[in-house]
């Protein structure tokens, strides 16, 4: 299987608001730059959508590992969240709907077509990609503001 490194970041202005989102994907010496904007949306809906997007690019089966500053990402698949949900009729503990379980599911597929480990990084600090896709998200975002 051939091992891929993805970084993914979500950006809004306004939550809810304008949104962007980013992806950059290492294998090998091949870097891969995504990114998108959507005109009303949310920062946790970004973050998802970044993940899904990387992911939705591999054409084959890889084992990825999946950088996120997101803690609704990461922690949803790490502490097992998702699968508490599911058994639950896709509600949180809380007895509420699960926001966002559109890209939920489509993330459940990815994840079950290919092998992916999450890691939580530190947002806003010394990791270039996730730097790097911080500026594409917030790019998006200003490109079609026109700034």
């Amino acid at each position: 299987m051939k091992r891929v490194t993805i970084y993914t970041d979500g950006a809004c202005s306004g939550n809810p608001g304008p949104g962007g989102w980013a992806a950059v994907l290492l294998y090998g010496e091949h870097v891969k730059e995504m990114s998108g904007f959507e005109a009303q949306t949310t920062n946790n809906r970004m973050e998802l959508l970044a993940a899904v997007q990387a992911l939705s690019v591999l054409r084959e089966t890889c084992d990825v590992q999946l950088h996120s500053d997101s803690s609704y990402l990461v922690n949803a698949f790490e502490q097992r969240w998702l699968d508490n949900w599911q058994q639950h009729g896709w509600k949180t503990a809380s007895k509420q709907p699960v926001l966002n379980q559109d890209l939920w599911m489509q993330l459940l597929e990815l994840t079950n077509k290919h092998s992916v480990h999450f890691i939580k990084v530190k947002g806003h600090s010394t990791d270039k990609y996730n730097n790097r896709c911080d500026e594409l998200a917030t790019g998006a975002i200003k490109a079609h503001r026109g700034e």
